[in-house]
């Protein structure tokens, strides 16, 4: 495409656009201004792609309002009465920030521009029926709700010109997958008309063009308005990327004794506070909530030191201004992340911690700096982030990611060199996502009242992702819908008709964002709302009394309220604390970056073992990864230490398996999902050899799994070199097959199919087994299987990596013993949150919590009695008033299936496991009596860990506490990993 300069894009608008841009100050267009308004003012399709702040909106916009008042001012034509544009923004944040910046325009040219979503009153949407805008702004949900309006849908016959913003963050979840389907609905409104994606740089914008404009496979006469172009402007040249690993000064010493954290923590603390008072604006990005609350909390202790200091001066010595740095997160309430938008904009704070709420544009001002604590996973992550600072007419974007040493800095320094040279991810698109199928059929027969099959079945493949759908697939799940009576279908005539829960349903499931219950947390001395917290937080963690993070500052609950849902807490000044723990934020580390470490590693390893020294070596990775020599050295000490004890060297090419007692850790410099499949299939084929099952916990550079006696290393090479790849995916199934994470998702999606009622977690167990057992041979377990390979899993590359490893490409080695490297593990990020030497107050409560819970004894010696009662209550050498016997299993007060599994005369596989578990408990509790009880009364501690912790024969029952409080908290790091 050719390029032009200076005004020559906006010379394609209107005169009316032009005079308009001269009155806002509009005299040089941004790159994507450039090279974007000319084609979209032609009425072409486009996809843009430039950094957040680069003018995307308007580049969009500009066209289409020209084209809107245009239209408006030819004679002879008919004037369009409905709604001419959409623009359509993944947030309701973006929503109104979107219409902060195109009502002055609307105004200037007198085209009316309004607001669609959730919160629109039943008023404004009456109004906008009768009298429809010329531009609405709306989500993809609101959109898919006025599709269905008699008023709405005949508005929607005008719209010439659809804008859809962070088409990216769609393109990877299924409410973007569903938007493809709607815009193929609105199509059948309003005919072909101009589609324009804005989106933040991606590694295969052509795959997201084809997302953006759909195939017009079904297309009956295949017209040509499904061309696009690409407008790309490049984002890795203009950014400016350190890592930094700060070392450790006195300074820090004395900080870490103030916020009751490492002194390691304490230098990343103090280098984040340097960095924003170096800069008017600086935005802190974060990878999960937990992290952000940690952080956040710590710059808010050392604020309120400041203003302290600052108040006692009485000579007026002290003038250090105080560095206000807030949080911003998705589960604070609405309010308080308006107000500290508000507050950042007008500088009235310095800094701003966040997640990836931050990323998609939310307008803040102008932005100097980004830090990035910790690695950010993903080569588009750090662009998009680094991205927001900066940008005022095409400027350099400055920002440091503050690294947590070992793994973390290496993949932060392979990250850093991959963006600048554009070296991005695909976006993970969901690809014939049945559920989503099922919603949006039910939508077309909203839409039209009654509609063949055949056209239903065109219109929904003619959207991108489901262009390979089968018709025998779709009849499929047709006939679920019409079983679940969500709509008719007539078998004679093929034709599909509202049901009486179709309305219900369709309302009831406008998203296809996974319902999951959240309560609300209440101040009861501000009386005022604050966030929330998920469902499972609460139902495992959270209790009258007990001490949490939230917004950066302490809380205890008094009350929680079931009824309303809603967790009524008090301020307190408490320094400890657990986070929240909200599900599902962990960032995967993509394969290309995982491999970029192993070969660090080994590159490192070769020049050490050559005769070169670790500094020499630290050097040569500086100049050629944006870092300082320090920082590299830090990384690379886990490394040193690994080739000096001899060991080999896990790498892009090496497999690295070793073992301790019943621990064997793999090695596999591979990525969060390829690691996470080679787990679950080396679980699985593991604990059929051992006939016991084996649990695993999985981080990019590492699997860890506790296993059975018998097994050890050798037993994980074998499996590698003799399992056939080909296979491989029927395995994993029947190992998924088995899991929680399939039984939750099959209940997610069977609530979108109508075939159960929408299911809410934490309300007691949720029949998985039954569900699983109805649904196996239909497509709603197909779907869910499908989901939960597309999520967690990376079924082709691990078999790539399996028949790599048998064609002795990848080498497979056994260490020894545990390694430097192997027991290195990764940061969370979050750990620094609550101390090791937790408090006095935080033991007691854990204390009270356990002695309140509840236990069923069970006697294994007569197997008749059984008895559930409190901790508290338990005699200190429990035994059975049945038949005297001191053989009395602990179990948890739901675990009435292991009782049965013990009294059942045949056993299954799973059977015998439970009543191997209740023997170990019970011998527990035979030798040590109520501290058994307690170990085994605690959350996620099983007979295994309960037997470590009281095998440290601690004599101070505080210490038992923490070592119990400990356990816990590791159990809530990696619940999510153990089947």
């Amino acid at each position: 495409m050719s390029e032009p300069s200076g005004m020559d894009a906006f010379a394609h608008l209107g005169s009316e656009l032009r005079e308009a841009l001269s009155d806002r100050g509009f005299t040089t267009p941004t790159e994507p201004q450039r090279e974007a308004i000319p084609p979209l003012a032609d009425g072409k399709n486009a996809l843009v792609l430039a950094p957040t702040g680069t003018g995307k909106t308007e580049t969009a916009m500009l066209p289409v309002f020209d084209a809107v008042v245009d239209a408006r001012n030819s004679p002879g034509d008919q004037p369009r009465e409905g709604i001419s544009a959409i623009y359509i923004t993944p947030l309701r944040a973006l929503n109104r920030d979107m219409m902060d910046r195109l009502e002055w325009w609307g105004d200037r040219l007198g085209v009316e521009v309004a607001v669609r979503h959730g919160d629109t009153t039943q008023y404004e949407r009456s109004k906008q029926a009768d009298d429809p805008p010329d531009v609405l702004i709306t989500t993809p949900e609101s959109l898919q709700a006025i599709l269905t309006g008699s008023k709405m849908r005949a508005a929607l016959e005008d719209v010439a010109h659809v804008v859809i913003d962070e088409v990216h963050e769609l393109a990877s979840a299924k409410r973007g997958v569903q938007l493809t389907v709607g815009m193929e609905r609105l199509r059948r409104v309003a005919g072909p008309f101009q589609r324009v994606g804005l989106s933040a740089t991606v590694g295969d914008p052509e795959e997201v063009g084809r997302f953006l404009v759909g195939t017009g496979k079904r297309d009956p006469d295949r017209p040509g308005d499904r061309a696009f172009e690409t407008v790309e402007v490049a984002a890795g040249t203009r950014t400016d990327v350190r890592v930094l690993d700060p070392e450790i000064t006195d300074r820090d010493t004395t900080l870490a004794g103030e916020l009751a954290v490492d002194e390691t923590t304490a230098s990343h603390v103090r280098t984040i506070r340097e960095i924003v008072a170096e800069n008017e604006s600086t935005l802190i990005f974060v990878n999960t909530r937990q992290t952000a609350e940690a952080l956040g909390s710590r710059f808010k202790t050392l604020a309120e030191k400041e203003r302290e200091a600052a108040s006692g001066d009485q000579n007026g010595e002290n003038d250090t201004t105080p560095t206000e740095i807030e949080l911003h997160h998705g589960s604070l309430s609405k309010e308080v992340r308006i107000d500290v938008e508000d507050r950042f904009k007008s500088g009235d704070l310095d800094g701003l911690v966040c997640t990836s709420s931050m990323e998609l544009g939310i307008d803040v001002g102008r932005v100097d700096h980004v830090v990035q604590y910790g690695s950010p996973r993903e080569v588009a992550r750090l662009l998009q982030r680094v991205g927001r600072a900066g940008h005022r007419r095409d400027l350099v974007s400055e920002g440091t990611v503050v690294a947590q040493g070992g793994d973390d800095t290496l993949e932060a320094l392979a990250i850093a060199r991959r963006a600048g040279e554009e070296l991005v991810e695909p976006a993970n698109i969901h690809h014939g996502s049945l559920d989503t199928v099922a919603n949006q059929v039910v939508g077309i027969v909203m839409d039209e009242g009654d509609v063949h099959a055949r056209e239903a079945y065109e219109t929904v493949t003619n959207a991108y992702p489901f262009r390979d759908l089968s018709e025998p697939r779709f009849q499929e799940v047709v006939r679920e819908l019409d079983g679940n009576r969500l709509l008719w279908l007539d078998e004679e005539t093929d034709t599909l008709e509202k049901s009486g829960g179709t309305w219900q349903y369709f309302y009831a499931n406008l998203s296809m964002i996974p319902d999951e219950s959240t309560y609300e947390v209440y101040d009861m001395s501000s009386r005022r709302g604050i966030g929330t917290l998920d469902e499972q937080f609460v139902v495992n963690f959270a209790g009258p009394g007990e001490t949490f993070v939230q917004r950066g500052e302490m809380w205890r609950i008094t009350e929680i309220d079931e009824e309303e849902e809603r967790v009524n807490v008090t301020p307190i000044p408490d320094p400890t604390g657990e986070v929240p723990s909200w599900v599902g934020q962990e960032i995967p580390v993509p394969k290309p970056v995982a491999e970029e470490v192993g070969r660090i590693r080994g590159e490192a390893a070769a020049a050490l073992a050559a005769g070169s020294t670790p500094d020499a070596v630290a050097g040569d990775l500086a100049e050629r990864y944006p870092t300082d020599r320090e920082t590299v050295a830090a990384a690379l000490k886990p490394v040193v230490d690994h080739v000096e004890a001899g060991h080999p060297v896990p790498t892009d090419e090496r497999v690295v398996i070793e073992g301790s007692a019943r621990t064997v850790a793999v090695n596999a410099a591979f990525g969060h999902e390829v690691n996470e499949t080679l787990a679950r299939l080396l679980a699985a084929l593991v604990g059929q050899r051992a006939g016991s099952s084996v649990g695993m916990d999985v981080d990019p550079y590492r699997i860890e799994f506790e296993v059975p006696h018998g097994v050890d290393p050798g037993t994980f090479r074998e499996v590698l070199e003799t399992t056939d790849p080909e296979r491989m995916e029927a395995y994993l199934e029947l190992a998924v097959k088995k899991s929680d994470a399939l039984k939750f998702t099959l209940a997610q999606v069977a609530a979108k199919f109508g075939a159960v009622k929408r299911y809410k977690e934490g309300r007691g167990r949720f029949g998985g087994d039954r569900l699983l057992a109805a649904l196996e041979d239909t497509p709603v377990y197909d779907e869910a299987l499908r989901e939960v390979f597309h999520a967690d899993l990376a079924v082709p590359e691990t078999a790539d990596l399996l028949a790599a490893v048998q064609d002795d490409s990848v080498g497979v080695e056994i260490a020894r013993e545990r390694t430097p490297l192997g027991t290195a593990g990764r940061s969370a990020g979050t750990e620094f949150l609550v101390p090791d030497n937790a408090d006095a107050d935080v033991i007691e409560t854990v204390r009270e919590r356990i002695q309140e819970d509840r236990v069923i004894l069970f006697c294994l010696h007569c197997a008749d009695w059984k008895h559930t009662t409190k901790v508290r209550r338990v005699r200190d050498q429990p035994e059975c008033p049945e038949c005297g016997s001191t053989r009395i299993a602990a179990l948890n007060p739901w675990d009435d299936e292991t009782v049965a599994a013990v009294r059942a005369t045949e056993k299954d596989d799973e059977q015998e496991r439970r009543t191997e578990r209740a023997h170990r408990a019970a011998s527990l509790v035979q030798t040590h009596g109520k501290r058994a009880v307690i170990a085994l009364a605690a959350r996620g501690v099983g007979p295994h860990n309960a037997a470590r912790i009281i095998n440290k024969l601690r004599e101070d029952e505080e210490e038992f506490y923490r070592d119990v409080l400990r356990q816990e908290r590791e159990y809530a790091r990696t619940q999510s990993f153990w089947d």
